[in-house]
């Protein structure tokens, strides 16, 4: 679809929702197969089921799903068959958690609980008040640790702040069952120590865990700056199998990032990698840069509030593009500019796993936006979650973003808070999100001087959908009648419309806003009875 406002606004309706193709069927089998087969906070309750089970359970839940639908279109077609796709993706999703929760089925002769496994093999003290710890209290905490045979393999001393005779405490035990240990969670285990005896502690945890065989780290909250990060060198150093690194409100400067770049030997199984609120900059975040290039397997990328500029930016995009299997990118809260912004449009469309891309406050204007808008709309079939909210969008950019927006049919979280739409670019928005999206739930479209016509026609486009939860459209400029008109609109769901008490009814754009207000309503309103948006076959 062309970009130009003209062209969107023009070209013809041609949606048919029912029957999805064979093709959107198997996407979908495709698509549950993985969401069953990725570790997840519900695979460590319940169990991860082999790449065999989960096709074969993902078959069968597309196949229930698609005849309780298919059903329902015989005896109560409407057409386009849009609740028919909305009862599709409510029983797939209602069938693929109760397979999730189900776990792997039994091996024969294998018995036990689930839960009572799970609560043998992590050990976590970071429960109740957050407090520093000293040797007396170590030695009774961790007493279960010096059981003989325990299972413990996920170690989480989050929360509790180690003084040097607690590490002294700890360093024995650790080391008497650091073969078995696979996940180790340091976050925030050393507040409030003076930075000489906070280096100390974590020399000592470092020493004494070098050679675990983790999959999982996390070292976040620990304001470690390149000492600390070289303070961990003898573990970081060790590790040739991580799938998780959290390096995240760690201080990372340009130093500290190189030197987590030096430190690490491998990141070919790194899957996920978080380094939000640090003080990364452009030439940390080409230290970093040099980090994701590297992992081919990356699925979760958080760079946010990482105050890294355009050549940053650029860097990052480049080395983004080696990770073709990325299902999550968050990198909010930047200073990437349009320049980053189209840079990162051509990684973009390499993310066919794509699912949630969280890219707010990155002064990417309608150039940037446009361009990535364009990039999605080719990639990420399955995308679930799209916030570019703060980034000076205005109309010209909205039509690129509602042909975007149109094709994601899977999409529940749409934040676009904080940009220049105007009535037009809400209207655009609007009927982008008005046929299909039957799994929608939250839209945020607050703070960007909409008026009347704009905020109806984002009510009418959600009001009805099953499930919807939030609109937001707080902050414009609607008219005490636009406010009234979209309370009646959601008077039977008041619950579903956030709060109005930010919005302005004399906001003005220029001079002649107030005079021009009513014509400006009737132009806007015919604009929206005859706006088409075509859904590509």
């Amino acid at each position: 679809m062309e970009s130009g406002t003209q062209t969107f606004q023009h070209r013809p309706l041609s949606v048919k929702l029912w029957p999805p193709s064979h093709s959107t069927r198997l996407m979908l089998v495709e698509r549950m197969t993985k969401n069953l087969t990725t570790p997840s906070i519900f695979s460590r309750k319940y169990g991860l089921l082999s790449n065999e089970e989960a096709e074969e359970d993902a078959k069968k839940i597309e196949e229930l799903a698609f005849a309780t639908a298919d059903q329902h279109y015989k005896k109560e077609p409407d057409g386009d068959g849009s609740s028919a796709v909305q009862i599709y993706a409510k029983e797939s999703s209602r069938l693929m958690l109760e397979v999730i929760k189900r776990g792997p089925t039994a091996k024969d002769g294998e018995v036990g609980d689930k839960t009572t496994a799970l609560q043998e093999t992590v050990f976590d003290i970071s429960g109740g008040r957050r407090a520093f710890i000293d040797a007396e209290e170590a030695e009774e905490l961790l007493k279960p640790l010096r059981e003989p045979g325990n299972s413990y393999t996920k170690i989480c001393f989050s929360n509790r702040s180690f003084g040097l005779d607690a590490a002294n405490v700890a360093a024995p035990i650790l080391s008497s069952i650091k073969d078995q240990l696979t996940e180790v969670d340091l976050s925030d285990f050393i507040a409030g120590r003076p930075e000489a005896e906070a280096l100390d502690v974590m020399n000592i945890f470092s020493s004494v865990l070098e050679g675990c065989q983790l999959r999982y780290l996390n070292l976040s909250n620990n304001a470690l700056g390149e000492k600390g990060v070289r303070a961990f060198e003898a573990l970081l150093k060790s590790q040739n199998n991580l799938e998780e690194l959290y390096l995240m409100n760690d201080g990372i400067s340009e130093e500290a990032a190189k030197a987590v770049s030096e430190l690490i030997p491998s990141t070919e199984k790194l899957k996920v990698l978080h380094f939000h609120n640090n003080m990364t900059g452009d030439e940390g975040a080409v230290a970093i840069s040099e980090i994701v290039k590297r992992s081919h397997a990356l699925e979760d990328f958080r760079c946010s509030s990482t105050r890294v500029g355009a050549d940053g930016g650029v860097a990052l995009a480049e080395a983004l593009t080696t990770c073709t299997h990325l299902k999550k990118l968050d990198l909010r809260d930047n200073m990437f500019g349009v320049e980053a912004g189209v840079s990162l449009s051509r990684a973009l469309s390499l993310f066919a796993d794509l699912t949630e891309v969280y890219l707010s406050y990155l002064n990417l204007e309608d150039e940037g936006a446009e361009a990535l808008a364009n990039a999605l709309k080719e990639s990420a079939p399955s995308l679930e979650v799209l916030e570019m909210a703060g980034n000076d969008i205005t109309a010209k950019g909205a039509a690129s973003l509602a042909a975007c927006i149109v094709s994601k049919q899977f999409l529940t979280k749409l934040n676009l808070a904080e940009n220049e739409f105007k009535d037009e670019g809400a209207i655009f928005i609007a009927q982008a999100l008005g046929e299909g999206h039957g799994q929608l739930n939250e839209v945020d479209m607050s703070t960007n001087a909409i008026r009347r016509a704009g905020a109806r026609a984002l009510a009418q486009a959600v009001v009805n959908k099953p499930g919807f939860k939030l609109l937001n459209i707080n902050g414009n400029f609607i008219s005490d009648e636009g406010i009234d008109e979209v309370k009646e609109l959601f008077k039977s769901s008041p619950d579903m419309l956030g709060p109005l008490d930010e919005n302005d009814p004399e906001g003005e754009d220029d001079e002649d806003a107030e005079d021009g207000d009513a014509e400006h309503e009737d132009e806007l309103e015919s604009k929206l009875k005859g706006l088409k948006i075509e859904q590509e076959e």
